[in-house]
């Protein structure tokens, strides 16, 4: 009996043992877990502080762009405006530790919830003068778990595409004087741009520049074809009657263009974008790069038969092309004209300069 009531008495110590042990791991790992919490809390109270900043300074932009104060009237702004930040994180975590020291002092169950979040929203009263409370401008709600807002990237890519009516004046004179078909010349352009927007509001001009491949066909007429004679190059009668004698001429150039007209904001809860959506603009500039190929395309009847020629000659043309263009229109539709400041042919009797007007898509 008395052996059975040591090893009952042994059994119980062990138990209590066992019991105080993992109590005192539990609250060991409660409070780790309580620690790791409270400083969630504390980068958050700063996190919500640097994002409420932001959106002064965005204020403060926004009131030098529409020229309601100046540029150093802007910065001192935002001078006072990161003192008042930063000295509300201060005040905001010795506050959250004070109470949280009560709480616990107390034994009282905490205001915060320990997952990591604020229950707490902040109501920010605007003024254009920090020592003239009469010049109110307006309240913002922050709220403490609201997410970092996106804003819009400066540069955007989008696709080019543009066709139309294509030829050449002559001699530095008009159109009446080129041998070419105006209705049945045309023109072809594509190519991938970049957009850069040069100022913070949707108001400001953009950049645009990338790659693009131009294809620029002549249609001769009265029965006329182009002949390589070593460095010269001239317009001769065909010996067969001609249904087609075109010359086509592709480049490969590097456009850039400046870009004006207003844009639409568009906010979003992650982001803020700004489209040209229904909106006016107007671009002025230019391109410049390389020749890419020369081809004379020549359909005729010879006894009896339908004869098609492709002469790939360079035809003593340019290889180097450079020249200035301008767009005018509404979204993604433009009225579009391009003119090479550099001649078609190079040491030739014929001076020509290549002159486009058609349709431009830009595509964003």
């Amino acid at each position: 009996m008395k052996k059975i009531t040591k090893y009952f008495v042994i059994a119980l110590l062990g138990l209590y043992v066992s019991n105080v042990a993992a109590q005192e791991t539990n609250e060991a790992l409660a409070n780790s877990k309580k620690e790791e919490q409270i400083i969630l809390l504390k980068d958050k109270i700063r996190a919500h502080e640097k994002d409420a900043l932001k959106i002064e300074v965005e204020k403060i932009n926004d009131r030098v762009i529409k020229k309601e104060i100046t540029y150093e009237q802007g910065e001192d702004l935002k001078q006072e405006a990161a003192k008042k930040r930063a000295l509300n994180i201060e005040n905001r975590i010795a506050l959250f530790e004070n109470k949280l020291a009560f709480y616990e002092r107390n034994n009282l169950s905490t205001p915060f919830d320990l997952d990591g979040n604020l229950k707490r929203k902040e109501i920010d009263l605007g003024f254009k003068d920090l020592n003239d409370i009469s010049n109110f401008t307006g309240i913002t709600v922050i709220d403490s778990v609201k997410t970092h807002v996106k804003y819009d990237t400066r540069t955007t890519n989008e696709l080019l595409f543009a066709g139309g009516y294509n030829n050449a004046i002559v001699d530095g004179g008009s159109l009446k004087s080129s041998p070419y078909d105006i209705n049945k010349s045309g023109f072809m352009e594509i190519g991938w741009n970049w957009k850069t927007r040069l100022g913070l509001s949707g108001n400001a001009p953009r950049i645009k520049y990338g790659l693009a491949f131009q294809v620029n066909r002549y249609q001769l007429e009265d029965n006329k074809i182009f002949v390589q004679n070593g460095n010269t190059t001239t317009l001769e009668t065909f010996s067969e009657d001609l249904k087609l004698s075109e010359l086509r001429i592709t480049n490969l150039v590097v456009p850039v263009y400046f870009e004006f007209g207003k844009m639409r904001k568009i906010e979003k809860p992650d982001r803020v974008r700004y489209i040209n959506d229904g909106k006016f603009k107007f671009g002025l500039g230019g391109y410049a790069g390389l020749r890419t190929g020369t081809m004379l395309k020549l359909k005729y009847k010879q006894e009896g038969d339908n004869v098609k020629e492709k002469i790939k000659r360079n035809y003593n043309t340019n290889p180097f092309i450079y020249g200035v263009g301008a767009y005018v229109g509404v979204g993604d539709y433009s009225l579009y004209m391009k003119y090479d400041l550099s001649e078609t042919f190079k040491n030739d009797a014929l001076k020509q300069n290549n002159i486009s007007l058609g349709v431009r898509m830009d595509f964003d």
